[in-house]
């Protein structure tokens, strides 16, 4: 079994690369802050994670906590505490050398998830709940710009997005606000082509593929990846079956864009044209 998952990781890696090489003229240029802000340090089994929303990034940070002995259980971890407790360094906050330092010595991974599947679990995590952040700050931008006749409540509120104005907004070069890391590109978040990761899951086998790294980096037996849904853990996960049934409200040709817009995360991860 486990040779069959370092041939995955194997392939996943040489398809990254050389998408990177065909597409992007500029990996030889220098790693900044920016470009690791996103990136967690686990420093006592050396692990540095890069944080995808939406690829089960809660729980890979509660993973992180439990190594780095911040708790004994991920049970025990609330969304609250992984997500506003500061407990997780980022490597963006060391000097150039620990930054250096960290990337050449450290085991780099990432997780991913088919783009459009993550886009739609976004979407419904953020504009189909109350959120006292993504309702005024993106909610009252696009209601205002792209819906016709919007009521007063409506542009008050920034409640009741609807996925098509979302995607409006998503494909706008002009847009009202600017991006968040919900949606942005994998690319643009972890930097793939700049640094080399060791390692690269998909959410599609999460538990084969966490599993399969906690067992690379020599974490304890006895902790495995959670299996729990971090929030709104009373709703179906979104799977291709919902993602679907969102891309329909769609016209072919925003179909079309939005895939045009996560081409470079579709063709580097090799997941197929939806």
């Amino acid at each position: 079994k486990w040779k069959s998952l370092y041939q995955i990781q194997g392939e996943r890696k040489r398809i990254m690369r050389e998408t990177c090489s065909k597409y992007k003229s500029n990996n030889r240029r220098i790693i900044t802050p920016y470009h690791v802000s996103r990136i967690f340090v686990e420093d006592k089994y050396r692990v540095l994670y890069c944080e995808v929303p939406k690829a089960g990034c809660s729980n890979w940070k509660r993973v992180l906590m439990v190594l780095n002995g911040l708790a004994s259980s991920t049970k025990d971890i609330q969304h609250n505490t992984v997500h506003y407790g500061n407990y997780l360094k980022r490597l963006d906050g060391f000097d150039h050398k620990g930054i250096y330092h960290r990337l050449n010595t450290y085991t780099k991974m990432l997780f991913i998830r088919e783009p459009f599947e993550k886009l739609v679990s976004a979407f419904r995590d953020k504009f189909e709940h109350p959120n006292n952040y993504y309702h005024p700050v993106f909610g009252k931008a696009i209601i205002s710009r792209y819906r016709v006749n919007a009521t007063k409540e409506a542009l008050r509120t920034g409640s009741g997005v609807k996925f098509k104005e979302f995607i409006q907004y998503l494909l706008d070069v002009h847009r009202p606000v600017g991006m968040d890391i919900h949606w942005d590109h994998v690319n643009r978040l972890c930097s793939p082509c700049l640094i080399d990761y060791d390692f690269v899951g998909k959410f599609e086998s999460m538990e084969e593929d966490a599993n399969f790294f906690l067992h690379l980096i020599g974490a304890p037996q006895n902790l495995t990846f959670p299996k729990f849904k971090d929030r709104h853990s009373d709703e179906e996960r979104t799977t291709t079956k919902i993602t679907r049934q969102y891309f329909a409200q769609l016209s072919p040709s925003q179909r079309q864009q939005s895939y045009d817009f996560y081409y470079m995360d579709y063709l580097m991860f090799n997941y197929s044209k939806p």
